[in-house]
């Protein structure tokens, strides 16, 4: 049998159809083999198996899973950490796996908590995500002061996984003072991730032709700071003619209301050359924002966007749940499947069906 924490196992959602044979059904147990206290005094302590255990509880879509993982996570928000939270994002092959291990190895080994939150795509066939970043920072997954998490996307937008917040806050309880998230890395809609980190990191590339390809508006206004990577393998007047174009592209954005100007580094995370500069600029923002009362503003902002996005699940969860809206569901499928119904019309007569009262027929 296959180890399920892996950095190799593949990952499908509760219930899943086996790829392999889609006859089999995947036996689900409920994670739920420890009471609260046990997950809360384990996180306390820093028991690596119990953190992992307890991300695998708020990740079950199992009703008694997700009425503890509700208890742990109030217990583990209302903790007060001296917490860093870090982005990073670019397009597929900017080297963001290679650039965290770059970053996170020098802290893990001054003693710093270093843990790493990291994002696959889920299948939208299986349901499946190979989970192999650690395969590709191996010296920080056997650190002993580091500590990966691999998730699956399970059809999330926005490059995160839907409890990826929620894995930082059972991380920082469990005395992890620096955290990493990498997004998936599709280039354009990292946008969440943003909404909840302290530093967002832009990762780009020089020899793109274009250097704003595949980077868009949205994203650039977020970012704290835009690296360009694997600066070694060009020429050095390539590298500054891109760090020209991106200071020039950011000097078109409107003003951050913190005030923070992002600055444009060079690294080759390969090489460890720059990290250095990277990290200082990391610093840099962080105190910037802490002396301007800017970083609290953006936490509880951050948490008052996650309580909407948090309801907006439920609601999604709630809706679909609805027996009256599963029966229905099919027919009109069909329906705006052949172009006898608008989309629109389709899904008016669902909400109707589900905020009708339940005695109605």
């Amino acid at each position: 049998m296959s180890d399920p924490d892996s950095a190799l196992s593949e990952h499908r959602a509760e219930g899943a159809v086996s790829p392999m044979n889609p006859n089999l059904k995947r036996h689900v147990q409920s994670t739920q083999q420890f009471d609260t206290e046990d997950y809360l005094r384990g996180l306390r302590e820093g028991n690596r198996m119990m953190l992992s255990r307890a991300i695998t509880l708020i990740e079950s879509t199992r009703p008694d899973d997700q009425k503890q993982a509700r208890t742990v996570l109030d217990a583990c928000a209302s903790a007060r950490t001296n917490s860093i939270r870090i982005g990073i994002t670019g397009i597929p092959g900017v080297g963001k796996s290679t650039f965290i291990e770059a970053l996170g190895l020098p802290l893990a080994e001054a003693g710093k908590q270093v843990a790493v939150c990291t994002v696959d795509p889920s299948s939208e066939r299986s349901r499946g995500s190979i989970l192999g970043d650690k395969t590709r920072m191996p010296k920080l997954a056997t650190h002993e002061n580091a500590f990966i998490r691999p998730s699956p996307t399970g059809g999330s937008l926005g490059g995160v996984a839907r409890t990826t917040r929620e894995t930082i806050l059972l991380c920082e309880a469990a005395g992890f003072t620096h955290v990493l998230v990498e997004t998936v890395g599709v280039g354009q809609s990292e946008t969440a991730v943003h909404a909840m980190v302290d530093c967002f990191l832009l990762l780009a590339l020089a020899h793109t032709g274009d250097e704003l390809q595949g980077i868009k508006r949205g994203i650039m206004e977020m970012a704290d700071a835009i690296v360009i990577n694997k600066a070694d393998a060009h020429a050095d007047t390539v590298v500054q003619q891109t760090r020209q174009t991106l200071r020039q592209a950011l000097q078109l954005l409107p003003e951050r209301t913190s005030g923070w100007t992002p600055p444009v580094l060079t690294c080759s995370a390969l090489k460890q050359n720059g990290i250095t500069d990277v990290w200082q600029a990391v610093r840099d923002c962080i105190d910037y924002l802490r002396k301007t009362d800017a970083f609290q503003k953006r936490r509880a902002q951050q948490a008052r966007h996650w309580l909407r996005a948090t309801i907006d699940h439920a609601l999604q969860q709630d809706f679909y749940a609805n027996d009256r809206v599963q029966q229905a569901l099919p027919d009109l499928e069909e329906d705006v499947a052949s172009g006898t119904q608008s989309a629109y019309t389709a899904a008016q007569r669902l909400l109707e069906l589900y905020r009708s009262p339940k005695d109605e027929a």
